[in-house]
């Protein structure tokens, strides 16, 4: 019997571009589900009745919440193509490490960014550059964080690039000026169709981004 996957996501969430990508990566043929998040389905507060959030991975009527637990149980499931966590069981922990350090610090400095203005804007962008610089250390002269091939690190990570345009045009700063060896890794991640094809377009990321600021008030 073929397996049953559905994807609940919203469009523009960077934690659902990571589970995309992986099932990308896999080669998955899965059902994508556009949640609204103001009126959520009965099918998503019934398969993630804790958090009530997406994304929400569905495999044979089986939910899967949590973006970082998500791709790495379809990198369990599906282990035969495109490994994304590392064989070695040093390796695998320091990829989980960064990849918590990415849930952590990124999503949430880059918010401020587009969520607040002024000092704390400011205060915002210094922090998501140092967490960033901070990055660019660990990726050092690989090709990927998962070393020659795309692998957790990068499949966690990436998804942000699709919010840069509206950081940048929200914050008024360059990123590629600040953290260059990061935008060249991302431009080397999109060339992978499992990458750009799961990422939205940033122009249409940063209208969202800019009508979210409008509707919260801040100008």
């Amino acid at each position: 019997m073929a397996d049953e996957v559905i994807l609940l996501d919203f469009w523009p969430s960077p934690f659902g571009m990571r589970v995309r990508i992986a099932l990308a990566e896999k080669g998955i043929k899965y059902e994508y589900k556009e949640e609204d998040l103001r009126n959520k389905s009965p099918l998503l507060l019934q398969m993630n009745p804790i958090h009530k959030k997406i994304p929400v991975l569905v495999h044979n009527g089986k939910p899967i919440c949590e973006s970082l637990i998500q791709v790495q149980y379809i990198d369990e499931v599906w282990k035969d193509k495109a490994p994304l966590l590392p064989s070695d069981p040093y390796a695998r922990a320091q990829a989980r490490f960064w990849a918590d350090y990415v849930d952590k610090k990124i999503y949430d400095v880059g918010s401020k960014i587009w969520k607040t203005k002024g000092e704390e804007q400011e205060a915002a962008k210094k922090e998501f550059v140092e967490c960033y610089k901070v990055l660019e250390a660990e990726l050092g002269d690989k090709h990927y964080f998962g070393g020659s091939n795309l692998g957790y690190v990068d499949v966690v990570l990436v998804p942000f690039y699709s919010w840069f345009h509206a950081y940048e045009q929200c914050g008024n700063f360059s990123i590629e000026a600040e953290c260059p060896k990061i935008v060249a890794w991302a431009k080397r991640c999109m060339r992978k169709e499992s990458v750009s094809k799961s990422l939205p377009d940033q122009e249409k990321v940063c209208g969202f981004a800019l009508q979210m600021r409008k509707r919260f008030g801040i100008e």
